[in-house]
């Protein structure tokens, strides 16, 4: 793909993405300069390091971060990008990841060398416009994680970030969320996620549509099931799947992903939950399936994700990936807990959102606290829970001794409110299909 679809700080900008229905328009201003030296990537050095980082590859796409481990597989692998007040340190020795981790994914729309089927450069263009972003977050003591999914349509604040082009954007009392990836790239989108949740994040990653495609067909296609009166979504690419199981991979899958209209509801908030639906099933199809045992799909995936992801320079060495790895292979399915920001609509416009303060201090609250988090508001309109099924059981992989956690009283588990819409990922969920 070409160099311009990727913006970090001090380097040239893409194509100006077009300004999204509720977004502000208008320039703004840059205040100060900042500078990042590039890291220089390193080669692998042994067969395997190969082979650990595609086994990386593989379990961090179980918490929906898509292949983000391959990113250095080959020498070719595209440059870092590099957060803001982050310097490079020395590439840690191979162990246990020690203590936790916030890592942010971004998924972009942008149609720049995406091909036809996602519509044209007329939607988005150059860097595109952060249509998914979830942060990931690894406990201290590595026994649960958790993937909080912020809607594209939130409206909120935005910090003085970076542009992309060696400047700073002003702050802004109100902007679009999705509108943060274009101004600034990563490291915009970032900033603004840390700001609105008070939450470190020391990582993250960037994925494009073609970064999906591959990642599905490499895992052999990913089982979903279809409930209501199935899903016919002419706006995701003319998608049919009527009610039952399907094994979505290629185009389906990015088009599944991208499904709104096709679900109850319609709404940003909707397509959230019915990514939920793709995620646990990921997560199972890899934990208790052959992908983590076959080589060949482990390569897969470490090829498909090569020239798909964009990763910032801590995360793109393997030595770093395989600590990751490490730390996550012990989780349980029950261990591993999805949810979506809590919102209200904007009193503003009736098509977009707004933080609900209160539920959603309380969800950050125990991210901070490393604390489990205890769901009470169900999966959200998009999905519905599998008739008559039950939770499944936890995976059967035995906890290495570099994964399990430190000896102690674990945190106990913070009840979130109503409005916190999610699920484990054992529990099995159905898209709510409109028909």
């Amino acid at each position: 793909m070409a160099d311009d679809d990727w913006m970090t700080p001090g380097e040239s900008a893409p194509a100006a993405a077009p300004t999204p229905p509720g977004a502000r328009t208008g320039k703004r201003s840059r205040r100060g300069i900042a500078r990042h030296g590039r890291l220089r990537r390193h080669p692998w050095s042994t067969a395997g390091k190969i082979v650990a980082s595609a086994a990386t590859v593989a379990l961090v796409s179980t918490l929906g971060i898509v292949g983000v481990a391959a990113a250095n597989l080959v020498s070719d692998a595209p440059p870092p990008v590099h957060l803001v007040g982050q310097t490079a340190g020395p590439i840690p020795d191979i162990g246990a990841l020690q203590g936790g981790m916030n890592i942010l994914i971004a998924a972009s729309d942008s149609r720049t060398d995406q091909g036809s089927d996602y519509g044209t450069t007329d939607d988005s263009s150059g860097i595109g416009l952060n249509d998914v972003t979830m942060l990931l977050h690894l406990a201290q003591d590595h026994t649960h994680a958790e993937v909080i999914s912020f809607p594209r349509d939130l409206m909120i604040e935005f910090p003085r970030c970076p542009d992309g082009n060696g400047g700073w954007n002003s702050a802004m009392s109100k902007a679009q969320l999705n509108s943060s990836l274009a101004d600034g790239g990563l490291p915009c989108t970032v900033e603004v996620i840390k700001h609105l949740t008070t939450l470190d994040i020391q990582a993250a990653g960037l994925i494009k549509f073609a970064g999906v495609v591959a990642m599905s067909n490499a895992v052999g296609g990913v089982t979903v099931c279809i409930g209501g009166d199935g899903i016919d979504d002419p706006d995701a690419g003319n998608l049919q799947l009527p009610p039952g199981n399907a094994t979505l991979q290629g185009e389906q899958a990015a088009q599944f992903l991208r499904s709104r209209h096709g679900v109850v509801g319609g709404s940003d908030l909707s397509r959230i939950s019915n990514q939920q639906v793709f995620l646990s099933a990921l997560v199972r199809q890899i934990l208790s399936g052959d992908t983590l045992s076959n080589p060949v799909k482990l390569w897969g995936l470490a090829k498909a994700a090569v020239s798909n992801i964009r990763l910032t320079d801590n995360l793109n060495n393997p030595t770093s990936l395989y600590q990751l790895a490490l730390a996550l292979k012990g989780l349980s399915f029950d261990d591993i807990t999805f949810v979506q920001y809590p919102v209200l609509t904007d009193p503003d416009n009736d098509q977009r959102v707004v933080p609900d303060e209160d539920s959603a201090k309380t969800l950050t609250d125990a991210i901070a606290a490393d604390q489990p988090l205890a769901l009470t508001g169900g999966t959200g309109q998009g999905s519905v829970q599998a008739s008559g099924s039950t939770d499944q059981p936890a995976a059967t992989a035995a906890p290495t001794a570099s994964s399990m956690a430190p000896a102690g009283t674990p945190a106990p588990a913070a009840t979130l409110s109503d409005n916190v819409k999610g699920q484990t990922a054992a529990t099995q969920t159905c898209s709510n299909g409109d028909g």
